[in-house]
């Protein structure tokens, strides 16, 4: 009242404004929502146009380092339920690991699981170990293996981000969203995660004595199927002064000569025949 006191009124009729006002908010936010699924069909529609004649919507070529940096920050800040990928090529640029630390972060803290395989030798690449520790502290998985097919980024099973075999990695990607090739992707991830060893500890010199044996193991395999020093580095994400360490320690241990004699002493011992279970 206007003197300060109280006087009872019908509910019905004190909740009127109330009502009123909420009931308001909902129609903004429902012509919001239908004008936004609105702009959004008319974005569908120009991004499947922009496509060529015989070009399939679900296969989308992404050209330019820019671009597939830009592509592939938006499919993860997307991400709903879960973030699988493969990153050969052993320990990655600071740059690129602190910008990837921020986006995988908050991914996990939304709820998103995340599952990353690795090679071996990014067990001795520190910058590599402090961005998985940080990763598995908050929730994330981190395995490594000896070798792993090429990159791949797959979010929500939905939509699956490779390179083009044809050109270089940095410069070309596939967007697939093909529902069977995606499916055929995640299992090859998933094969490969069962193979790959779990990182629960961060070393910071050396590979432990068991991954040390499987990436020797590797080397030599490579080096006995005709592969370059140069070509085995790229494939394992080492550098080429370690395969070369590698194989003066197989040298001395087989007592071989040259390079061909020592592929031969290898692959007539069954060394390589005998993998650790």
């Amino acid at each position: 009242m206007p003197d300060g006191t109280l006087a009872p009124i019908p509910p019905r009729l004190a909740a009127g404004a109330q009502m009123d006002h909420m009931e308001r908010a909902i129609e903004e936010k429902k012509n919001a929502l239908a004008a936004m699924r609105a702009a959004i069909a008319q974005a569908q529609e120009i991004y499947l146009d922009s496509y060529g004649k015989g070009e399939s919507h679900l296969i989308r070529v992404v050209q330019g380092a820019n671009a597939i940096s830009a592509t592939l920050s938006a499919a993860v800040h997307a991400c709903q339920e879960e973030l699988l990928t493969a990153q050969p090529g052993g320990g990655r640029p600071q740059e690129m690991l602190d910008k990837a630390l921020a986006s995988d972060l908050e991914a996990i803290g939304r709820g998103v699981s995340q599952r990353t395989i690795y090679q071996h030798t990014i067990r001795s690449h520190q910058p590599t170990l402090m961005y998985v520790e940080h990763i598995a502290q908050a929730g994330g998985e981190v395995r490594t293996l000896d070798e792993v097919f090429d990159r791949l980024i797959i979010c929500d099973r939905k939509v699956a981000f490779i390179p083009d075999p044809s050109s270089e990695r940095s410069e070309v990607a596939l967007a697939v969203e093909h529902p069977g090739v995606v499916r055929y992707l995640v299992g090859i991830f998933e094969h490969t995660w069962q193979r790959a060893s779990p990182l629960r500890s961060f070393p910071s010199t050396r590979l432990p004595p068991l991954l040390t044996d499987e990436v020797r193991r590797a080397i030599l395999r490579h080096m006995v199927n005709g592969h370059t020093d140069e070509a085995i580095a790229a494939r394992l994400g080492m550098s080429t002064r370690s395969v070369a360490n590698h194989m003066r320690w197989a040298a001395e241990l087989f007592g071989s000569r040259s390079r061909a004699q020592l592929a031969y002493l290898i692959a007539k011992s069954g060394f390589l025949d005998d993998a650790p279970e």
